[in-house]
């Protein structure tokens, strides 16, 4: 990968999309998206809404990522939270997302966690800047704790080109209009056999086996920006905004160097907490890519996310940009045509690139062996 763009923190606002313009607003309040992107379908993968409503006993539904149960005087009440492996909510009910269904815990240094475990970030407010403060604040979300691997994807090959997204699929339940739109269906590729030539890009560096096999929990690499959204879309999830990103790295308010530092500490990279720096010598090879959760817990971040530094580059929601605001709250960028952020560093990276802080741009319709992504959810 290139040197980075910028390693500078960075405060992002919400963008409201008018043709090819971009034009930042909302940055003295809350705001959202308010553009032709369209907030699309239910983002809680169930039957939500508004918690008055009147219910039939035994009825149960999703409020976001929360199963509700309708009481015997018809009022819904809240059952707990879903739990880390089965972190979706589908029909009142608590489920793995259907790129792990029947994959088997085979992820994580031990190979014995489930691979879309979904860790909660518990939202805040944390300094992006530089040389001036900029304060980005964020709800709570969940975060899968691995990069997606080949092993969910295949699911998802299967299932393609049936697995398209929606129009306002994959959105941001604070974000109105960040979903999915139909101006990116050209994006996509046209068939599965597309899709398998993207995912073999850089030879002999992707990830992908056409069959089943060693490479299973190794993070997927060589996938679009557009591929990654349709993913994690289909998935029940999103990708994570950069600001969402950057917060689980940095441990919010700790605002950590590196995601395995402590708040008044920072641990210089080394072998034993990520996985870069391969390519320095010209010797890279796919073995040096490491499955998931290779350095946990040493290298995991404040909430037990892993490779938050180095393995893959993550593709976020964000475009690139160049003028941001002091304060925003639940806010990205997404401007059409414009190169888009990958964070974390990754296998062939420097080490400078596992900052917190760091992040290219890239091409949306780029594929790179060093580029993969995890998905967020509601929490």
């Amino acid at each position: 990968m290139q040197k980075s763009r910028s390693v500078v923190a960075m405060g992002m606002a919400s963008c409201l999309v008018l043709g090819a313009c971009t034009s930042i607003v909302g940055v003295d309040k809350p705001y959202h998206l308010d553009g032709d992107g369209g907030a699309g379908g239910d983002a809680s993968g169930g039957g939500g809404g508004g918690g008055d409503a009147a219910c039939t006993p035994d009825e149960a539904r999703c409020l976001e990522n929360r199963p509700q149960t309708c009481d015997e005087a018809g009022r819904w009440q809240d059952e707990a939270e879903c739990p880390s492996e089965a972190p979706l909510c589908q029909g009142g009910s608590c489920t793995t997302p259907r790129s792990c269904e029947g994959l088997g815990a085979i992820c994580g240094p031990r190979g014995d966690e489930g691979c879309c475990a979904s860790l909660v970030v518990p939202g805040g407010t944390f300094d992006r800047g530089a040389a001036a403060p900029r304060l980005a604040t964020v709800s709570d979300f969940r975060l899968d704790r691995f990069e997606v691997t080949v092993g969910r994807f295949r699911k998802f090959v299967s299932e393609y080109p049936a697995a398209w997204p929606a129009v306002g699929a994959g959105a941001n339940p604070k974000i109105p209009g960040s979903g999915w739109r139909a101006a990116w269906d050209p994006e996509l590729p046209v068939d599965r056999q597309a899709l398998l030539s993207m995912l073999r890009c850089e030879d002999p560096y992707f990830s992908w086996t056409d069959e089943a096999g060693d490479n299973e929990i190794l993070p997927v690499n060589c996938v679009s920006w557009y591929v990654a959204f349709a993913f994690c879309a289909w998935d029940g999830g999103r990708l994570p905004t950069a600001a969402e990103r950057h917060y689980a790295a940095a441990g919010g308010d700790e605002e950590r160097q590196y995601p395995w530092s402590g708040p008044h500490s920072a641990p210089e990279p080394d072998e034993s907490y990520a996985v870069y720096g391969c390519g320095h010598d010209g010797s890279c090879e796919l073995a040096d890519l490491q499955q998931g959760g290779s350095r946990s817990p040493r290298g995991d971040g404040r909430w037990g996310h892993a490779d938050l530094g180095g393995n893959v580059w993550e593709w976020v929601l964000d475009s690139f940009a160049t003028d941001y605001p002091l304060e925003c709250d639940d806010c990205t960028v997404i401007t059409p045509g414009a190169n888009h952020m990958i964070w974390g560093g990754g296998w062939r990276s420097e080490k400078t690139t596992l900052l917190t802080s760091a992040f290219e741009e890239r091409p949306p319709k780029g594929k790179f062996a060093g580029a993969g992504f995890r998905c967020a959810r509601a929490r």
